[in-house]
């Protein structure tokens, strides 16, 4: 079923994945606070449900999304910036413990390139954009642009991007290791699609897992990183999905993980 919410679009299928649709085509899909509150409410809700196993971020075929809503935002107070809370609304992204799969065609630009970086994985486009350019309106990246971006692909490429705002294509994102993969563009909806679905026939429980570990350890030291793989680990053993896919494995049949 089709949950429609005005700017933002989930279509959640039999496969256990839900794509979520960016849908201000007049703007390309510039990120206003309504859209900022759109997705973190579809975020917070397909997080919860448990027919849904992954999710897939698009802003279409043309265009990710080009950036923050520069006519809501050109006349505010850093009061008025702070008092929006946009933070919260990027967390419920963060947050989701679905895997999160990014399908990027066109412009994938300043809080675009911040939104595609929340996902968990990127499928890019050869001839995507991806950027940081708000130097050159007189500020800086606000929702995780100078952090998500170093980490991913290093200080000197990232301190490139930001100081200059000169954008990078998909083919530059992925050797740059910004992209999981790169693609022509009209197979980037495809592709993303194709790996949800395999990540959905995946068990529920260590996907979310995976993910939260592997986030977890970013910022630990790489002990305490190695001990919340252990204990993770250890605890995928009171699963019925580690019996059933070892049984299916040994028995060579097709496993059915339930997410127990």
């Amino acid at each position: 079923m089709q949950t429609n919410t005005n700017d933002v679009f989930a279509y959640p299928d039999d496969n256990g994945v839900a794509v979520v649709k960016l849908h201000r085509p007049e703007v390309r899909n510039a990120l206003n606070q309504s859209v900022r509150t759109q997705l973190a409410k579809q975020f917070d809700t397909l997080g919860r449900d448990q027919s849904i196993r992954c999710i897939v971020l698009t802003g279409g075929d043309k265009v990710f999304a080009a950036g923050a809503d520069l006519r809501e935002i050109s006349e505010y107070s850093s009061i008025d910036m702070h008092l929006r809370q946009v933070h919260r609304l990027w967390q419920a992204i963060s947050d989701c413990p679905k895997p999160i799969i990014a399908a990027v065609n066109g412009y994938a630009l300043g809080g675009g390139c911040e939104l595609a970086m929340h996902a968990d994985i990127i499928v890019a486009g050869r001839s995507a954009s991806f950027g940081q350019p708000e130097i050159k309106v007189g500020i800086m990246p606000g929702a995780g642009g100078t952090q998500r971006l170093t980490r991913a692909i290093g200080k000197f490429p990232a301190m490139k991007m930001l100081l200059t705002g000169l954008p990078i294509s998909g083919e530059e994102a992925f050797a740059m290791g910004l992209a999981s993969e790169v693609v022509d563009d009209d197979k980037v909806q495809e592709r993303a699609l194709e790996l949800a679905r395999t990540i959905a026939a995946m068990p529920p429980l260590a996907a979310a897992q995976i993910k939260e570990v592997l986030h977890a350890g970013q910022d630990a030291s790489l002990d305490a990183a190695l001990m919340l793989e252990r204990k993770a680990f250890h605890l995928l053993f009171s699963s019925q999905d580690q019996k059933e896919g070892m049984a299916a494995f040994l028995e060579k049949r097709k496993p059915n993980y339930t997410g127990r």
